[in-house]
């Protein structure tokens, strides 16, 4: 706990918001669902304050492109690796044997909830300065994408005249409050389709619209598929 502290860069007054945050409700009854549910709201605040202040240039319209891309679920996994999360996790043995550790959904949980007992424990400053710190170099970052991932994999196709894709569910799995979608991506002029996962229907729509832009991106370098 001291060490994620550490590197989280703030100590907490009350330990057992962050014992919490990082409990998985197949633990036990005191779990981070109800951070979590915090967590999200002051996550969004945070971020938007941030890109408020340093997208100085930008219109509503790009800052809420770039806030959705920095708490989508695979930023957050990502941030949530970063700061050595699946070792702290605190989850029922079934859970942990079969890979909760690391699944997507569960870490970035845990991220928002992390926040939230920040926000708990400090106030905002505290809760501010830790998103800072977990985005502030992406969002400085000249490689930061500034549309969404539906918006820019449809302009990538119009700009070829092909055809938009289609999105469907997959699957559904969760209890109704906590549910997770995996959705396809589908572009059936060149028979490809990627899937996505989320914790809702538009973040799994975003994930898998992402990984189908990565797969023409690359598709139509030289010698690529698309190219040949």
């Amino acid at each position: 706990m001291l060490a994620l502290e550490k590197r989280l860069g703030y100590r907490f007054d009350n330990a057992g918001l962050l014992q919490r945050a990082l409990t998985h409700r197949s633990f036990g009854a005191e779990h981070n669902e109800r951070l979590e549910f915090l967590g999200d709201a002051v996550l969004n605040l945070a971020v938007s304050r941030l890109l408020y202040e340093r997208l100085a240039a930008s219109d509503e319209g790009e800052l809420t492109r770039v806030r959705a891309q920095l708490v989508r679920e695979d930023s957050l996994h990502r941030a949530a690796l970063a700061l050595g999360l699946p070792e702290a996790l605190r989850l029922s043995e079934g859970e942990a044997r079969g890979g909760g550790a690391l699944r997507p959904s569960i870490l970035a949980d845990a991220l928002e909830a992390i926040v939230g007992a920040v926000f708990l424990d400090g106030g905002h400053e505290p809760a501010f300065e830790l998103v800072k710190r977990l985005f502030g170099e992406q969002i400085d970052s000249s490689d930061l994408d500034r549309k969404d991932a539906k918006t820019e994999l449809q302009e990538w196709l119009q700009a070829r005249r092909l055809p938009v894709p289609a999105y469907r569910i997959v699957a559904t799995r969760g209890e109704k409050h906590a549910q997770t979608f995996e959705v396809e991506c589908a572009v059936a002029t060149l028979g490809l389709a990627e899937q996505g996962e989320g914790r809702s229907r538009r973040a799994a729509e975003q994930e898998a619209a992402r990984r189908m832009l990565d797969a023409l991106k690359a598709s139509d370098r030289p010698g690529g598929p698309l190219r040949s």
